[in-house]
């Protein structure tokens, strides 16, 4: 007999994820990121723009565009529930990978963020790469870089660091090299963050603390949620795990992504009861949830190591 669904969808939350100390974002990369997916169309290249903010022991790789895309949803909103409230229809446009990867000096681990209505934990330790530091420099933006190359996760990196900004990390799993990694790209370019800029964060005017209550409501005093969205009062300058994330691994993850891809409107339902909030039924449905069919993807971007 099959366990009920909203049980299998819940059975990971039984774990709870130790809180992270928070860290300040001192310093703020640019990237413009490139992969070519499917080695059968050479000229379709995807291509997103990523951030990277680097703390004194902590960084946190993820989507830019995603944020403002993020932004901008938030915007329309809150706009159309002010003129019309019981008739909100938003356009969601594509908004970037919800990945995001977490490096933690201290403890030595690098830890994958994903979302599917909750926030899900996948640890691992920190990849070590063995670098080969040559004697090649250039320049980024006014800063002095020397070239690395290395072989991890199926490729040969190239990458150039600043030995200037004392952080020891990079975009993606990329890390180890004296100074941050400002760019890089494997042999043949199919896998490239460049660089596009960098901005000081610790000379930047604090933001002003955001409302508790911020999140948009109905008309009637109702929370709205937006499924795959952060939490809306989050600081994207703060690095810190999210304290209601889901520590699990790459097989509980892969069956759930599977069951969100089978039946999205139970597992979303199952999600929010598992929160605890009501979850509307009747004859017409709440909400209609498609998942798109995902890109052919015959060269990710790890590849496995040829034997």
């Amino acid at each position: 007999m099959k366990k009920p669904f909203l049980f299998y969808c819940l059975l990971l939350s039984v774990i709870a994820v130790k809180a992270q100390k928070p860290e300040t974002a001192q310093v703020l990369v640019h990237y413009k990121f490139s992969h070519l997916r499917d080695t059968t169309k050479r000229e379709d290249i995807y291509n997103e723009a990523m951030v990277l903010f680097l703390g004194p022991n902590a960084s946190a790789y993820k989507s830019y565009d995603r944020q403002l895309q993020e932004a901008l949803l938030k915007k329309q909103l809150q706009e159309q529930m002010a003129e019309h409230p019981g008739n909100i229809n938003i356009q969601r446009k594509s908004m970037g990978t919800n990945t995001e990867y977490y490096q933690f000096a201290g403890t030595k681990k690098l830890v994958r963020k994903e979302r599917l209505i909750n926030s899900y934990l996948i640890e691992e330790p920190m990849p070590a790469i063995d670098w080969n530091i040559g004697s090649d420099t250039a320049s980024f933006a006014g800063l002095h870089c020397q070239k690395a190359t290395g072989h991890f996760k199926g490729r040969d990196y190239t990458a150039w660091f600043c030995p200037d900004l004392p952080y020891h990390n990079g975009p993606w799993k990329l890390n180890g090299l004296p100074g941050v990694i400002l760019e890089a790209y494997d042999a043949k370019k199919d896998v490239v963050f460049k660089f596009d800029g960098i901005e000081d964060l610790s000379k930047m005017p604090k933001a002003a603390p955001v409302a508790v209550n911020n999140t948009p409501q109905s008309a009637d005093g109702r929370k709205v949620m937006i499924f795959g969205m952060e939490d809306a009062n989050a600081d994207p300058n703060i690095i810190q795990l999210p304290a209601n994330a889901i520590k699990t691994n790459e097989k509980e993850f892969a069956a759930l992504r599977e069951a969100m891809r089978k039946d999205p409107n139970a597992f979303v339902q199952s999600a929010m009861a598992g929160q605890g909030m009501n979850v509307q039924t009747g004859p017409k449905p709440v909400m209609k949830i498609q998942v798109a069919q995902g890109p052919t993807i015959n060269n990710p971007i790890e590849l496995p190591e040829k034997k």
